[in-house]
């Protein structure tokens, strides 16, 4: 039994307590925040409404239509909430919810009751129906300032008891609002009208007290309405004032003159009746009454300081100044400025490039339908129907997207691509079945006609003007004839393949004439390899501005190429002191380290510095693998590994690609490829791991990856005067002191220079010298084989015959060359070098 009861106990808890909620003081603040958000929104599409209602009127009911505009400040949410309250709703008076609704949110955030605005809602929806139906009896003369509701509710009224009775009821409602809310009185009126009156009183009492100064400090206060029994037989000076709560409470101090004697020492301070301890002490120096007026406090304060003199005093700590310092000088002298010191430069106009009379992409109807019939019929001879098909013409080419019937299967189109090119007659014809993203497949056919894109009309595009990337790259156009423009930051480095006289160069200027139109010179600087001499020369004028080189090099581009692997080697160094520069700023990618350093939040005299991005383009890649392989392999791959986060990019570009050039390695680490036209599906898969480029119709014509989806992009046409007048335009321009300069980099030499000295030889010198000129080869396996040495002592003897000038320098798996021609000048060679020392 009593197990049932304590279940029905706990059983019977009170519907209310279960259901509950408390919210936390952090999800206090979160809604106290929302709903002052909203009061804001509320707020600023009432005062919109007032500016742009009269356009949004007519749109409201279409807000749904994202091919709707409105005028509104808060968009189309602004211009139904304004329409619902405003017009819809109670007219002016609802920008009372903006109030209820932000003080709810401050109360919220405060962590205050809200119980306690009960009584504001109250007498705000009051006033809001007031005040609506107010101005809706005026709808005549203001027909902006009441809602419909305001509107209805007045005619309503007027209904029953006409235009008079319904503004009394009005004045009424008016009236009550005043006198319950504002709480306004007869009384309150009339000492409104009475104050300048009795300011006038009180000048002239000021002015009595001035003129008789033998008023004293009891003439201040005044005790009114009090009665003191005074005991029989005392002096005056003697009474005692009774400490009653009740008689104290009556007491009623008034100023009965404004002179003040000692106001410092003085200052009585009375918050309450209660709290007045009037205490009469007699005076033994003029045996005079003396009236003490104390708070409790200031009592309390005196007590303390009497007992004793200890003092506390409490320091505050002081602030750290690590994020001030920064702040004051960013208030100071602003931040950082990387362009300041060629803060006149400017970027070159888009009137440079040669605008071509194009006229745009031409569509020849006949072209279209006739080709259309044609991939028709062909399907159709395959017994392969067709249920829609649409064409898209592009700068190049035509996409014809077609819905096969059900029960098509997609390899079966694919396998005819041949047979759709042999019966349109094209150059080539490329499928891509299906269409990534649609549920189509896609036929590329060439047009008849190309249309040059030019790089005026990339440059100019809004797509490329407003793009908000770090290296913003405008290749050309798409299929759907839209400038393709592609972040070279993101990549993070960009391979590029295809036959020779497929648009290589051209596609590599286009790259570099966009950044040029886009970033300032102290924001990217170019590292240009060009082992054909030929091609990036005309960059030469811009040398002070953009490029970047060895220091104690005379030309910056780059065509020896045995200078790239110093570069090379040299940027692999820039890599790693970025990092340790990164490191020591705790940041993680050059955009943060330049705001950091922008802000002044890092100290130059501590070694930082502003990072500008490095782009290293290479005009031949192949070229440099074969003349030095691995030795410019592995820098290649280090940089593209690793150097993203700190601002190096690299461009590859080759005109072979087969695998003992583009390797796993190099192609792991390229993500990004653009594949021109090659001459067979090998060196499609090569590049893109996929076919296609094989089928491309050259002049330009390149595919894109970044990952997975293929794009086909025009590349936009730039010519040599073009790219001339660019470099000359920012050639003459104010330019730094010299190139951007990079670390020095010291190859490693095989020869030793510390066994110059004769009497640190090896014994076996003489030997190992006549062995290597009789044979006229210096390898250290022949020393070891003819002197039955070992590797490391054969190795040393080498070191001591190079350094003597008896063999030539380390040339990889090449035998050294012997510098001496046979054994009798080695005998007068050795027997001078003796007399010498």
């Amino acid at each position: 039994m009593a197990k049932k009861e304590k279940q029905n106990k706990k059983n019977s808890v009170p519907l209310k307590e279960k259901i509950s909620w408390q919210p936390t003081k952090q999800q206090k603040f979160a809604i106290g925040v929302l709903l002052i958000l909203l009061a804001v929104a509320l707020l600023l599409s009432f005062v919109s409404y007032f500016v742009t209602g009269n356009y949004d009127q007519s749109q409201v009911n279409d807000v749904l239509n994202r091919a709707v505009k409105v005028n509104n400040w808060l968009g189309k949410f602004g211009a139904f909430l304004s329409d619902f309250f405003l017009y819809k709703g109670f007219g002016v008076a609802s920008f009372i919810f903006v109030r209820m609704l932000s003080l709810t949110g401050v109360y919220l955030i405060l962590d205050l009751s809200v119980t306690k605005l009960k009584k504001i809602f109250f007498w705000d929806l009051y006033l809001i129906i007031v005040l609506s139906i107010l101005f809706g009896f005026f709808w005549d003369l203001l027909p902006q300032l009441s809602g419909v509701v305001g509107f209805e509710m007045n005619l309503f009224i007027q209904d029953y008891i006409g235009k008079v009775g319904t503004l009394l009821s009005l004045v009424f409602g008016v009236v009550i609002f005043l006198v319950f809310r504002i709480k306004i009185s007869v009384e309150n009126v009339k000492n409104f009208f009475e104050k300048p009156a009795k300011v006038l009183q009180e000048e002239a009492e000021l002015a009595a007290s001035e003129a008789s100064p033998t008023s004293t400090f009891e003439n201040e206060y005044s005790v009114e309405d009090t009665s003191i029994p005074v005991e029989n037989g005392k002096n005056e000076d003697d009474f005692v004032l009774r400490e009653d709560e009740e008689e104290l409470s009556k007491i009623e101090l008034k100023p009965t003159s404004s002179f003040e004697i000692n106001k410092e020492e003085l200052k009585p301070t009375i918050s309450n009746a209660s709290e007045l301890s009037l205490n009469a002490k007699p005076n033994t120096e003029n045996n005079s009454q003396s009236l003490n007026i104390q708070t409790p406090e200031s009592s309390k304060e005196e007590e303390n300081t009497t007992e004793s003199d200890f003092v506390i005093e409490k320091y505050e700590e002081e602030e750290s100044v690590t994020e001030n310092l920064a702040a004051k000088l960013v208030q100071d002298f602003g931040e950082f400025d990387p362009t300041l010191e060629l803060s006149n430069y400017q970027l070159p106009p888009i009137d440079l490039l040669k605008e071509y009379s194009t006229g745009g992409i031409t569509i020849d109807q006949n072209e279209l339908e006739e080709n259309k019939n044609r991939i028709v019929e062909t399907l159709r001879n395959y017994n392969i129907g067709i249920s829609q098909i649409k064409a898209t013409v592009g700068p190049t080419v035509t996409l014809y997207e077609i819905v096969p019937e059900a029960g098509i299967r997609i390899s079966k189109i694919k396998n005819l691509e041949d047979d759709i090119a042999l019966s349109l007659s094209a150059l080539g014809i490329r499928i891509i079945a299906p269409i990534p993203g649609k549920g189509t497949i896609g036929i590329e056919v060439p047009n008849n006609k190309p249309t040059m894109v030019a790089m005026k009309s990339v440059i100019a595009s809004p797509k490329f003007q407003q793009a908000e990337m770090e290296l913003p790259i405008a290749l050309g156009k798409n299929i759907s004839n839209e400038t393709f423009v592609v972040d070279l930051a993101k990549m993070p480095h960009l391979l590029m393949a295809g036959a020779t006289g497929q648009g290589k160069s051209v596609g590599l200027n286009a790259i570099l004439t966009s950044l040029l139109y886009k970033k300032h010179p102290a924001e990217v600087k170019f590292v240009l390899v060009d082992p054909k001499k030929v091609e990036l020369t005309l960059f030469n004028k811009i040398e002070r501005h953009y490029l970047a080189k060895l220091p104690d090099t005379e030309e910056a581009i780059i065509t020896d190429n045995t200078k790239v692997i110093n570069t090379l080697n040299s940027l692999c160094i820039e890599m790693d002191n970025r990092y340790n520069l990164l490191k020591d700023a705790m940041v993680r990618n050059i955009k943060e380290y330049n705001e950091k350093f922008k802000l002044r939040k890092l100290n130059p005299e501590n070694g930082h510095r502003f990072l500008p991005y490095i782009v290293l383009v290479v005009d031949e890649f192949a070229d440099l693998i074969m003349t030095a392989g691995k030795e410019v392999e592995t820098p290649i791959a280090r940089l593209a590994q690793l150097a993203r986060a700190i601002g190096i990019h690299l461009i590859i570009a080759t005109q072979r690609p087969s695998v003992n050039v583009i390797t796993g390695i190099i192609k792991a680490n390229f993500p990004a490829r653009i594949a021109f036209r090659v001459t067979s599906k090998i060196d499609s898969r090569t590049i893109l791991d996929n076919q296609g480029a094989d089928q491309l119709i050259g002049r330009g014509d390149l595919l894109y990856t970044q990952g997975n989806d293929l794009t086909r992009v025009q590349c936009a046409f730039v010519d040599t005067p073009e790219v001339e007048k660019i470099c000359d335009f920012i050639g003459n321009q104010k330019a730094y002191p010299d190139a951007y300069l990079l670390p020095e980099y010291v190859g490693e030499e095989s020869g030793t220079s510390l066994d110059i000295d004769i009497s640190e030889r090896d014994s076996l010198f003489r030997e190992a010298a006549e062995v290597i000129v009789t044979a006229q080869q210096g390898s250290a396996s022949l020393i070891q084989r003819k002197l039955k040495l070992g590797y490391n002592r054969a190795g040393r003897i080498i070191d001591q015959l190079e350094a003597a000038g008896i063999v030539g320098p380390f040339e990889g798996s090449k035998a050294r060359s012997v510098l001496v021609p046979d054994l009798v000048a080695l005998d007068e060679f050795l027997n001078n070098e003796q007399n010498h020392n």
